[in-house]
């Protein structure tokens, strides 16, 4: 019998894709054990998250969970990697000395060996999916090269490198071969993809690669930095079928002495002027954000300019987080963190109020539309589907009942991963109800 691993992956689907990666090289000599599934394993490998405080929190404490589940004997090892581990090399051994491995973020060959096998080149561009299978994401560069005051980032993953485009249109290749669908571009900074390799942006020239996939279908775009935005991006979103009119670009801010002190590069205007752009050129895009409250130098008068820039832009989705200074950061070694944590909680309290009427608004505003949609899964009577308007893990869901007029005697499951139209017929905050018009 082979022996059992179970893996715990932290943080962001980056993360989820480095985990993946080394699977790939260990699933011949092991059973993969699902995440959350509690059963006696012999090997426990936690992938962690050193980002901000909140995800140090979380991935200490999984960490010392997988410690107190080999201690009642119902794991023989744990082994930690990822960014955790990177960030406190020297702290973490002493502390937790239980854990039988430690690893940084991008020491995956380590890692491969630890768990009794040999990295094999050849399987550099193979994946053992965790995600369900129709859907992926499709790391394209690691590191970043951007210096933001409050970020850990870079001294953590290190200097951005671009994946070879070769490289992604082989693994994209692979993973449709397996049953992927849609590809979600991911990486500390997509738009800054090929610098390093091709001496120029080269996001909308990848992007055009991967639609030429046979059995990809839908492939959207996570991560952009505002600065410098390659807008032959927008023409592929708004010419390509297969580009999702999707853009995730985390803006941070908008205030002008925020966003200097932030270290962003960009000032209010201009970040005014390509939401501008991109709604023009992309009729009917959907822009996901996100904004950083209480970060050093943040008057009330800049939060104020923060929330009549969101009621300005009519985020469809926004997410925002409380400043956290983080050691080793520009911030932290500069500036004093003197916002206090209630005011903090309250400002960010004012904006997802704000940000919740403006997302049910958009949701209302798509009742009675059709829409094409994929189904994610199948959960107590009701199909779980999304549209190119939703990525899955932070957006919300089209959630349809099935109809025997429409599906016949078709086995629900079976329908996992495919296409259908739906009508919208109502709305909240978050998820959309719909029934279904036709298979596709």
């Amino acid at each position: 019998m082979k022996m059992k691993l179970q893996t715990v992956t932290l943080g962001c689907s980056k993360n989820k894709v480095d985990t993946e990666h080394i699977l790939s090289h260990v699933e011949d000599l092991y059973e993969i054990i699902p995440e959350g599934e509690d059963i006696p394993v012999d090997v426990i490998l936690l992938n962690t998250c050193g980002f901000i405080g909140d995800a140090k929190e979380e991935s200490v404490q999984a960490v010392l969970e997988a410690v107190d589940r080999k201690k009642r004997g119902e794991a023989g090892k744990v082994i930690v990697f990822g960014c955790l581990s990177q960030r406190y090399a020297a702290e973490l051994p002493e502390l937790i000395p239980e854990v039988d491995a430690w690893f940084g973020a991008r020491e995956f060959d380590p890692v491969i060996r630890a768990l009794g096998a040999e990295p094999d080149p050849g399987k550099r561009n193979l994946r053992y999916l965790t995600t369900p299978s129709h859907y992926a994401y499709l790391k394209i560069s690691e590191g970043c090269d951007r210096r933001c005051s409050y970020c850990a980032i870079p001294f953590i993953r290190g200097e951005h490198k671009s994946v070879p485009m070769e490289d992604l249109v082989a693994e994209a290749e692979s993973l449709a071969q397996n049953g992927v669908k849609e590809l979600i571009i991911i990486a500390q900074d997509t738009t800054y993809y090929g610098l390093d390799l091709y001496r120029r942006r080269a996001l909308a020239e990848l992007l055009q690669k991967l639609s030429e996939v046979d059995g990809i279908e839908w492939i959207r775009i996570h991560y952009s930095y505002p600065a410098s935005f390659p807008e032959d991006v927008l023409d592929q979103m708004a010419d390509n079928p297969k580009v999702c009119r999707y853009m995730d670009i985390p803006l941070q801010h908008i205030s002008d002495k925020v966003l200097d002190n932030m270290h962003r590069h960009v000032t209010g205007a201009w970040t005014r002027e390509l939401i501008s752009r991109m709604r023009e050129r992309v009729p009917g895009v959907v822009l996901r954000t996100t904004m950083i409250v209480g970060h050093p130098g943040e008057g009330k008068r800049d939060f104020n300019e923060l929330l009549d820039f969101v009621r300005e832009a009519r985020f469809e989705r926004l997410g925002a987080f409380r400043y956290s200074e983080e050691e080793g950061t520009y911030g932290a070694e500069n500036f004093k963190d003197s916002i206090s944590g209630r005011v903090k909680q309250e400002r960010l309290d004012e904006l997802m109020t704000l940000q919740g009427e403006i997302s049910l608004a958009f949701n209302q505003s798509r009742v009675g539309s059709l829409e094409k949609v994929i189904v994610d899964d199948f959960t107590d009577g009701v199909f779980v589907c999304r549209s190119e308007f939703e990525s899955p893990e932070v957006d919300g869901e089209i959630l349809v009942r099935p109809d025997s007029d429409i599906l016949g005697d078709i086995d629900p499951y079976s329908l996992i991963g495919e296409f259908m139209t739906v009508r919208v017929t109502g709305a909240d905050e978050y998820d959309l109800i719909a029934e279904p018009v036709e298979l596709l």
